[in-house]
């Protein structure tokens, strides 16, 4: 339970997906997730703290388990292609 409180956070996966591909900065991430800096804080603290992403030089990254929480995730994200197909008739 504690994993889907985290994910349906406001903003919470749009962060993740925007660090899938590369490490951003701050000001680059803010830009990609369009949300004011104080939010952006927050969630990047507590994904910080849940060891999904880190911080370092380069900016922010997944860290591995960040890396595995999104490919768990992609059997879902399948489906939600496919019902969006299905309901957008």
């Amino acid at each position: 339970m504690v994993v889907l409180d985290i994910l349906g956070r406001r903003g919470t996966l749009r962060v993740l997906w925007e660090l899938r591909d590369q490490p951003l900065t701050f000001r680059a991430l803010q830009e990609a997730v369009q949300t004011n800096p104080s939010l952006l804080n927050t969630r990047l603290r507590e994904l910080r703290d849940v060891q999904w992403i880190e911080h370092d030089a380069g900016g922010y990254r997944l860290t591995s388990t960040g890396v595995k929480l999104l490919a768990a995730m992609q059997p879902l994200y399948a489906w939600a292609r496919q019902w969006d197909k299905a309901n957008s008739k």
